[in-house]
């Protein structure tokens, strides 16, 4: 009943303002109708505020969006051709005008809900392709200028692109699309030129400068001009050698000259060796053309095919274990000619000691004599050394056996080396040279921690009661360069121990024995 009670108030109220509308003026109409807008209109629909009937029709709102469509005949074209947003857009057409873009929300209201970040695109007559896939809405659609109204024309936007200059006209899409404005699709194969092989890769500058597309020449050496590195002493006839699969090979064919072309000579430009005209003779000696490239400066004659082929010139087919009484072997055989054969190869007599040639490379500094074989080979200079360290004064045993020659030689000059243990042991030594420097009166090289010495047998004092098992650092005090000397009596060691202060004399084993300090063996006697 509410409801119902409400519908009735409802019209009631319709009734009253339309008969108050009737009773007054246009002018009385029009302010009470400003008093129910619910706000102004936008900017853009201001000049109409006073004309509510262009966009309403009273106690009706199904005949509203043909009065929008009324004025905006674009949209309603698009939308009864299925053209742009409003005609491709599914289901738009059922749809009231005001659903989208509400009135009445003030002068500064946006009322084209447009979400620029999920717009789609194929929804227009310009659906975005390639490169224009990554372009942002402020590139073609202007501030000022409706979304519907931008340029759709290639040249619209890329005029300043077209490095034609307008040249080939505004059809930009009879060459270019839009993955990338660089790569163009024209057909070269319909002009007089068709382009096969290197020139289906040339650039259109190439051949086109300043965009010239008329009475372009044809022949190879217009355009080639400036590649010729023969300096024209070749003609003009390019296509003679050189085809358009590639500029480099040219095809002329050598073995029917006098001088066939072969090992590295097939690599050889023409002008290495035609540096003036190309049909003058030429010597066909090695030595003619190579004589800049003598490493031996003369030394070895002029007869290259002795050692060299066409083949390679740094491949040397002279074999010195049958041409000569000296073989090559190890390390001979990668050294250079020049390294032993420094003056005329045909008159020089070379000494083959090793000794006449490694000379400057001896660090014992003679020391070692002249045989170089005695330890040294050919495989190397310190490869499978065979020196025997026994036939020395010094015979490597025990651990001495392993440890490697640098661990004692510090320099080349061996014979320089100390044989004292202090020498290499001083870091070592424990005893901080307090039991001297004869290490070997304890230790042995079979290991430093292996030690044994025996004081009753080895010294002038044996150990016996108290002594027997001291420290060796209780006697042994201070430290000692040379040779241990220590006083044996007691008084020396026990003067600190002396309870009669020196009245009884100093000769202590008169009572005392090592046994015990308290052992007095005098009283025992009397």
């Amino acid at each position: 009943m509410s409801r119902f009670r409400g519908q009735i108030l409802f019209h009631l109220s319709i009734w009253t303002i339309t008969i108050l509308l009737l009773n007054f003026s246009d002018a009385s109409a029009r302010r009470i109708e400003n008093l129910v807008m619910p706000d102004v209109l936008i900017s853009g629909h201001a000049k109409y505020e006073e004309e509510c009937e262009r966009c309403h029709l009273p106690f009706s709102k199904k005949s509203q969006s043909n009065l929008c469509l009324d004025c905006h005949e674009k949209v309603d074209a698009d939308i009864k051709l299925s053209k742009g947003f409003h005609g491709k857009k599914s289901g738009i057409k059922d749809v009231e005008c005001s659903y989208c873009h509400t009135d009445h929300k003030g002068r500064t209201a946006v009322i084209i809900l447009l979400d620029k970040d999920a717009f789609d695109h194929e929804l227009t007559d310009f659906p975005l392709k390639g490169g224009h896939n990554n372009l942002n809405c402020a590139s073609c659609h202007e501030s000022d200028t409706k979304f519907r109204d931008a340029k759709h024309q290639c040249i619209d936007c890329h005029k300043d692109d077209d490095r034609h200059k307008g040249n080939l006209g505004e059809k930009c899409q009879d060459c270019h699309d839009e993955k990338t404005w660089l790569k163009g699709e024209f057909d070269h194969d319909k002009t007089d030129f068709p382009l096969v092989h290197k020139h289906k890769d040339a650039t259109c500058e190439s051949c086109h400068p300043d965009e010239r597309y008329k009475d372009v020449p044809k022949d190879c050496y217009s355009c080639h001009k400036l590649n010729d590195v023969h300096g024209g002493r070749y003609g003009k006839k390019c296509k003679d050698c050189h085809s358009e699969r590639n500029w480099d090979k040219a095809r002329f064919d050598h073995k029917k000259t006098d001088f066939p072309l072969i090992g590295k000579h097939r690599a050889v430009s023409c002008d290495a060796c035609h540096k003036h005209d190309l049909y003058k003779t030429l010597d066909t000696t090695c030595y003619a053309c190579h004589k800049v490239d003598d490493a031996h400066r003369g030394h070895f004659g002029d007869k290259c095919k002795s050692c060299h082929s066409s083949k390679g010139w740094k491949k040397v087919k002279f074999d010195h274990a049958k041409d000569t009484e000296w073989p090559l072997r190890g390390k001979h055989t990668k050294v250079a000619c020049e390294t032993c054969h420094k003056g005329d190869l045909t008159k020089e007599k070379l000494k083959t000691n090793c000794f006449s040639c490694h000379r400057q490379d001896d660090s014992h500094q003679g020391q070692e004599g002249e045989k170089c074989e005695e330890c040294h080979s050919e495989e190397g200079w310190s490869k499978r050394l065979r020196f025997d360290h026994d036939l020395t004064k010094f015979p490597l045993i025990g651990v001495h056996a392993i440890v490697p020659c640098e661990e004692c030689h510090f320099e080349p000059t061996f014979k320089d080396a100390t044989t004292s243990c202090n020498a290499c042991h001083q870091s070592d030594d424990i005893h901080k040279n307090r039991l001297g420097s004869n290490c070997e009166l304890c230790h042995n090289p079979n290991s430093w921690a292996l030690w044994e010495f025996d004081h009753n047998t080895q010294t002038d004092y044996p150990l016996d009661g108290k002594h027997d098992g001291l420290d060796c650092t209780a006697c042994h005090k201070t430290a000692i360069l040379d040779k241990i000397e220590l006083p044996s009596n007691c008084y020396a060691c026990h003067v600190k121990d002396d309870v009669h202060r020196g009245s009884f004399g100093r000769n202590c084993e008169q009572c005392h024995s090592t046994e015990s300090f308290k052992d007095v063996g005098f009283f025992r006697q009397h």
